[in-house]
């Protein structure tokens, strides 16, 4: 690959990851447009239409084969039911918070994601943190109670989003599938109740699809479109862009989603909730300080071991006797 392609691939991937993280930051604006219909019907419908847009999708690229190998493999398949479990309690508490009028404390639980992910790492998979990084949880930490102090409550609705998204992060690393199988995988797994629930709701009268006129039912049909789309692009980043963008690329969304709700919801922000949500903005610097930190320290050791690697066999080339008699050449130590 030249320059000119690569610096092409890398546009294409920067713009697919901000297309990506604006959808998903923009969503709230969606949800509202689905009323009447309750909380719980959107997000069957979600579940639904979704399995239905990414088989479309699937047929296209005629990607099958890991199907096959996922249903020989009980221990993924579980993961995946898991992952879909996690994922629709996440999903279904989101849509009840924007249609409720709490977007900002729902874009509170993705600032604060990163920091829950670390926490599990250190509580489930006993990783350990540097001395950075612990300084970021204990200002996350202290964010919480200051929220917790101005919404006379814990922020529950922040904390079940960070706790179920890092907790769907950490099943879907284990049954590491690609973006869009693993999206058919969980909604194969989500339709049948999603569908049972549809069917309940018509028998008691409650179904709102179909009600509201054709418009309506379309934009819940849409609801597969506006859960594909984004992943979709944020597939093609993901392979074009390096992580630590991709790092900086996620806060897009949650500061979309902080406007909004600000701006455009019109919620209110007292000081005790700014004060709040500057903690957390300051602990998620820290933490990007550190990762940028980390890796160049990485970067830096491993050019230089490959220069030590090359510096040793010359010197050894320089002061070792020749042989007195032939012998079988050395084997090459070029890094």
């Amino acid at each position: 690959m030249g320059p000119a392609q690569g610096k092409a691939e890398a546009r294409t991937g920067l713009l697919n990851g901000i297309a990506a993280y604006g959808m998903w930051g923009l969503v709230p604006l969606f949800w509202p447009l689905l009323k009447p219909a309750s909380a719980g019907e959107i997000l069957a419908h979600r579940m639904a239409w979704s399995l239905v847009v990414v088989a479309i999708a699937l047929l296209c690229v005629r990607r099958w084969a890991w199907a096959k190998e996922l249903l020989r493999q009980p221990r993924r398949l579980g993961l995946v039911a898991v992952a879909a479990g996690v994922i629709t309690l996440n999903w279904g508490i989101y849509i009840w918070a924007v249609n409720t009028g709490h977007v900002v404390e729902a874009s509170l639980g993705y600032f604060i994601n990163p920091l829950v992910t670390i926490a599990i790492g250190v509580l489930l998979l006993g990783e350990r943190l540097r001395p950075v990084q612990w300084v970021a949880v204990g200002v996350g930490l202290a964010a919480v109670l200051v929220l917790a102090f101005g919404y006379g409550r814990p922020p529950w609705i922040s904390l079940c989003l960070a706790f179920t998204f890092a907790a769907y992060g950490l099943v879907k690393k284990k049954v590491n599938l690609g973006g869009l199988e693993s999206l058919a995988a969980e909604t194969a797994v989500q339709f049948l109740p999603a569908v049972v629930y549809l069917v309940w709701l018509g028998t008691r009268g409650d179904l709102v699809f179909g009600t509201e006129g054709a418009g309506h039912a379309a934009l819940l049909a849409a609801t597969g479109v506006v859960t594909a789309a984004p992943l979709v692009c944020f597939g093609a980043a993901a392979i074009r862009v390096p992580l630590s963008t991709l790092g900086l690329l996620q806060y897009l969304a949650p500061v979309f989603q902080f406007l909004l709700g600000i701006l455009y919801f019109h919620e209110a922000m007292p000081a005790e909730r700014w004060a709040g949500f500057a903690l957390v903005w300051l602990a998620l610097a820290l933490l990007t300080f550190d990762a940028f930190r980390f890796a160049r320290r990485r970067a830096s050791a491993a050019y230089r071991a490959p220069a030590a690697g090359a510096s040793r066999p010359a010197l050894r080339r320089r002061t070792e006797p020749a042989p007195t008699h032939p012998g079988p050449r050395p084997p090459s130590r070029t890094p």
